[in-house]
C-alpha cells in the first residue's frame, strides 16, 4: 500500500467520508479570486481582500508546503423535518442545514488534527497546519484539484456520490506526495440553482455576488440589510440552501451518523415568533458550542425581525415586534420597524 492510500485509509479510519490529495498551484484560480475581488462581490468580507493572492498559493500561506491533503465530511440530517416543507411555511424558520449541529470548525479540526497525528505517527515528523474555513484558503479549489467532486455553477463543490452536503477541510503539508486526478464537470446545461437563487445572487454559472446572496446577509454582513432584499429572504434566518437543495445531484447526498451533526434547539422546525423570544441569555446558552453564536444576539434578532416582516400577519407575529420596537440596538429597532411597517395595512384588530 502506497503512503497515499494509507493517508486516504487513515482518514476514513477517523471518520472522513473521503480523502484526496492536491498539488499546490492555484494560478487559474487566483486569477478568478482577483476578478472577483475586483468587482467588490465579497462585500464587507475584507479578510478575502486583506489575504488578496496569497489565498491562491498556499506555499506562501504556508511556507514548505508541498501538498494538500484535502478532506470531505457529510453533514446532511437524517432526522430533520424537510427543508423544502420549512421553507414553504412562512411562520417557521428556515436554519441552513449545516447550522444545525455542533459548530462544524470544531468538529473538523478535531479529524483533521487527528489525521495528522496519526500520519505523523506512522511516517515520522513533517510540518503541518490544519486549515477548516477558518483562515484564507481556496477548499473548494483545491478539492476539485485533487478530485473530491467538480465547482458547481452555484460555486460549490459538487460530488457524484455526494452532492454537496459536506464540510471541507485540509492539511497543508511538507510531505511531496502524489497528486489525485480531478473529475470531469457534471453540470452541462442545468441551471436549476441560478434560477431558484431567491435573491439572484448568482449572476451567471461561477459567479456569485456575495453582498446579494442570503448567507452573506444573515451571516457575514454585520450592519442593515438592504431593504430591497429584505421581502426575498423569506423564512430564512441563518443561511440558505436553495441552490442546493434544487440540485439533482443531492440525491445522492448521503446523511451523517455523526452525533455532532444532529439536530439541536429543534432547529429544523421552529416557530419564528419563539425565536424571536429568546433573550440573550438563552441565546448564547442554547448556541454554546454551535456555528450560529457568532453572529450574536442583536444578528440573530435583526434576521428574525426580516423574517417575521414576510410572515403572515398575525396578533402573534405583531405581538412579537412590538415587544422589541424598543430594543436598545438600533439596528434592531430598524428592522422591527420595517416589519411592523409591512403588518400595518391589515394588522388585525
Amino acid at each position: 500500500m502506497t503512503v497515499e492510500e494509507r493517508i486516504k485509509l487513515w482518514g476514513r479510519e477517523i471518520g472522513f467520508d473521503a480523502v484526496a490529495i492536491a498539488g499546490i498551484d492555484l494560478a487559474e484560480d487566483e486569477a478568478r479570486l482577483l476578478d472577483w475581488l475586483g468587482r467588490g462581490w465579497h462585500g464587507e468580507m475584507e479578510y478575502m481582500a486583506r489575504h488578496g493572492a496569497r489565498r491562491a498559493r498556499p506555499a506562501e500561506l504556508v511556507p514548505g508546503t508541498a501538498s494538500i491533503v484535502t478532506a470531505r465530511l457529510n453533514y446532511d440530517c437524517a432526522d430533520a423535518r424537510d427543508a423544502w416543507e420549512v421553507l414553504e411555511d412562512p411562520e417557521r424558520a428556515f436554519v441552513s442545514r449545516y447550522a444545525m449541529g455542533r459548530d462544524y470548525h470544531k468538529v473538523l479540526r478535531a479529524k483533521l488534527q487527528a489525521l495528522a497525528d496519526r500520519m505523523t505517527a506512522e511516517l515520522g515528523t513533517f510540518h503541518y497546519r490544519v486549515f477548516t474555513d477558518s483562515a484564507p484558503v481556496m477548499e473548494v479549489s483545491l478539492a476539485a484539484q485533487s478530485g473530491l467532486g467538480w465547482r458547481g455553477k452555484h460555486t460549490l463543490l459538487l460530488s457524484r456520490d455526494a452532492g454537496s452536503l459536506f464540510f471541507l477541510g485540509e492539511l497543508f503539508v511538507s510531505l511531496d506526495l502524489a497528486r489525485d486526478a480531478p473529475v470531469a464537470n457534471h453540470c452541462g446545461t442545468c441551471e436549476r440553482c441560478i434560477a431558484v437563487c431567491p435573491t439572484q445572487a448568482i449572476v451567471a454559472p461561477y459567479q456569485l455576488d456575495a453582498r446579494r446572496c442570503v448567507s452573506y446577509l444573515t451571516i457575514e454582513h454585520k450592519g442593515s440589510i438592504p431593504v430591497e432584499l429584505r421581502p426575498l429572504m423569506g423564512n430564512r434566518i441563518y443561511g440558505c440552501d436553495d441552490c442546493q437543495l434544487v440540485c439533482p445531484w443531492n440525491k445522492y447526498a448521503k446523511a451523517s451518523d455523526d452525533p455532532d451533526f444532529a439536530v439541536r434547539n429543534h432547529l429544523d422546525d421552529m416557530s419564528l415568533v419563539e425565536l424571536f423570544a429568546w433573550t440573550e441569555e438563552e441565546f448564547n446558552r442554547r448556541f454554546e458550542g454551535s456555528a450560529i453564536r457568532r453572529i450574536g444576539h442583536e444578528g440573530w434578532l435583526r434576521n428574525v425581525a426580516v423574517a417575521l416582516g414576510n410572515a403572515p400577519t398575525s396578533t402573534a407575529v405583531v405581538g412579537a415586534l412590538a415587544l422589541r420596537s424598543e430594543h436598545p440596538s438600533p439596528l434592531v429597532r430598524e428592522h422591527v420597524r420595517w416589519a411592523l411597517e409591512r403588518h400595518a395595512p391589515t394588522v388585525p384588530a
